[in-house]
């Protein structure tokens, strides 16, 4: 059962979040994470917080008390003990046209989902055809026009697939449609640097710092398609999935390496924090 948020009050599941005048809803203005809840704490929130705030500043939003959002994450948290919440900042305003109004306001949403079950530690994908668009302005945020990603899972419904992964308009690799990418290459990790396009994942952000912690060598750099027929292993990863293995693609396979295997044990151990 969903329950949801909206700016500090309790709302029935089938009841209107949102005013006319709501630029998220018109326009994808705003900016979404979503975490895991763990044992009533959520993984990695302040990492969640950090890339929020930081979300906000790129956008020129204005960015609620960290003490209010923790106030109403508490409250949430006091629901569940194991679930998925998404938080979504919304830019509200109340004239028609593209352009914000000086004195917007924020609009918070927090929902609450099912914790997924039984996730497994490996996977099989795909390439998608669809491709991302560049804008370095926009690279590394997640914000609400997702029309690339939706488009992207809309290629397939075979359930034996479970991520597609992405390249650029000039073929370079990004990631999967909801997840970060990692190629196990000569005993080091690659992941693509995301300058032009991509979300910095909080997973993403974790995993090299789990490899730094490990000693593993990790770079983050321009990764062509072609680069993935020579890896010995690859692992995708978002804040609510962890670290999963990816064991075909399409006419590839790959055991489960070594590094992934190291990381998902790390993984394992970090707790949460809120």
């Amino acid at each position: 059962m969903q329950l949801a948020l909206l700016d500090g009050q309790w709302l029935d599941p089938m009841q209107p979040a949102f005013t006319l005048q709501n630029r998220g809803w018109q326009y994808g203005d705003g900016i979404f994470e979503t975490m895991l809840l763990q044992q009533g704490r959520v993984r990695f929130w302040s990492d969640h917080l950090e890339r929020l705030q930081s979300s906000c500043a790129r956008l020129g939003m204005t960015t609620p008390e960290t003490s209010l959002l923790q106030h109403e994450l508490h409250s949430l948290c006091a629901k569940r003990q194991d679930a998925v919440i998404k938080l979504t900042l919304l830019r509200s305003g109340s004239e028609r046209g593209y352009r914000p109004p000086q004195s917007a306001s924020t609009t918070r949403l927090w929902q609450l989902f099912d914790a997924p079950s039984n996730v497994p530690p490996s996977i099989t994908v795909r390439w998608c055809d669809m491709r991302l668009s560049r804008n370095a302005q926009l690279a590394g945020l997640k914000h609400c026009n997702r029309l690339e990603q939706v488009m992207a899972q809309a290629e397939w419904r075979d359930t034996g697939i479970a991520e597609g992964l992405m390249l650029d308009t000039e073929g370079e690799l990004i990631g999967g449609t909801m997840s970060n990418v990692f190629l196990g290459l000569d005993g080091a990790l690659i992941t693509p640097d995301l300058r032009y396009s991509g979300v910095n994942g909080v997973m993403r952000k974790n995993v090299l710092r789990l490899a730094t912690w490990l000693r593993i060598d990790v770079e983050a750099r321009a990764v062509r398609h072609e680069e993935v027929h020579h890896a010995q292993e690859m692992f995708v990863c978002n804040a609510v999935r962890g670290i999963q293995a990816v064991t075909r693609l399409e006419q590839l396979a790959w055991p489960v390496g070594t590094l992934t295997q190291r990381l998902q044990c790390a993984l394992l151990e970090a707790h949460p924090e809120n």
